[in-house]
């Protein structure tokens, strides 16, 4: 580890013990959530709902573990499908780079995988004409249907390095069982990514419109999921450097 790298590295220390940092971070969230602050970003072109922090976090997730294949639940406009699918892209450039290798994007073996109960028309007509179409594929129907599950598990045999992110419905019963589902997927030091485990920390009754709240959301299905297995690990050190997440205690490592 160089000085910058150890100085990086006391900082997010640091932050993780810093008690107006981190409520200063928390009045942030709980208002911008307020406002749907995440509706206001596009990757590269397309509406993404996510705050810039999760998306700096993913492609740095994605830049390390060098996956294969990405497995995403949730699609609504695709934003998150195609900053994926770019970020593949550019290993692959790198890989061509690095080898002197002709690059041929569309004989790439790295893919995104989207599922999502309703792929509106609009939106996988968007997707589908964006660049980064040709890596990506969409399956419609409910993420946690035996028959999906089954599909997805059959797209992934043969993959080596998977990473998966998990931001469909927020009960905690569908994102447990989303993780029974997909979490074995993941390969060794790689990651589940489960966004908006914040339910969990914001005031009751702020989505009235929806199923999920606290007591019912992606937190308490991640903590039911970890209880007395040891094959995955929360890293503290990702919430403790981005301090703005709708995703605390969700970046999932395999170990």
């Amino acid at each position: 580890m160089n000085d910058f790298e150890s100085s990086t590295h006391a900082r997010i220390l640091s932050n993780a013990t810093d008690a107006n940092l981190r409520k200063s971070a928390s009045d942030f969230t709980r208002e911008s959530i307020r406002s749907q602050y995440s509706y206001n970003f596009l990757a590269l072109g397309r509406p993404i709902i996510q705050y810039p922090q999760d998306m700096a976090a993913i492609q740095e997730l994605i830049w390390r573990v060098r996956p294969d294949l990405v497995i995403e639940t949730g699609i609504a406009h695709g934003g998150s499908l195609i900053l994926s699918a770019s970020m593949l892209a550019l290993l692959d450039y790198c890989d061509a780079v690095d080898s002197g290798e002709v690059l041929d994007p569309k004989a790439s073996r790295r893919r995104v995988l989207g599922i999502d109960i309703d792929i509106r028309a609009h939106n996988r007509a968007a997707i589908e004409a964006h660049p980064m179409a040709h890596r990506i594929d969409m399956i419609q129907g409910s993420s946690i249907a035996p028959e999906i599950v089954a599909e997805v598990r059959e797209r992934a045999a043969g993959y080596d390095r998977i990473m998966v992110i998990l931001d469909s419905n927020h009960t905690h019963d569908h994102v447990l069982a989303e993780l029974h589902a997909y979490a074995p997927l993941v390969s060794e030091g790689s990651y589940c990514v489960v966004f908006d485990t914040v339910i969990e920390d914001l005031s009751a009754g702020m989505y009235p419109d929806r199923p999920w709240d606290v007591g019912n959301n992606p937190k308490t299905a991640v903590r039911e999921f970890l209880s007395g297995r040891d094959d995955f690990e929360v890293d503290e050190d990702m919430e403790a450097k981005l301090l703005i997440t709708v995703a605390p205690g969700g970046y999932l490592r395999r170990r």
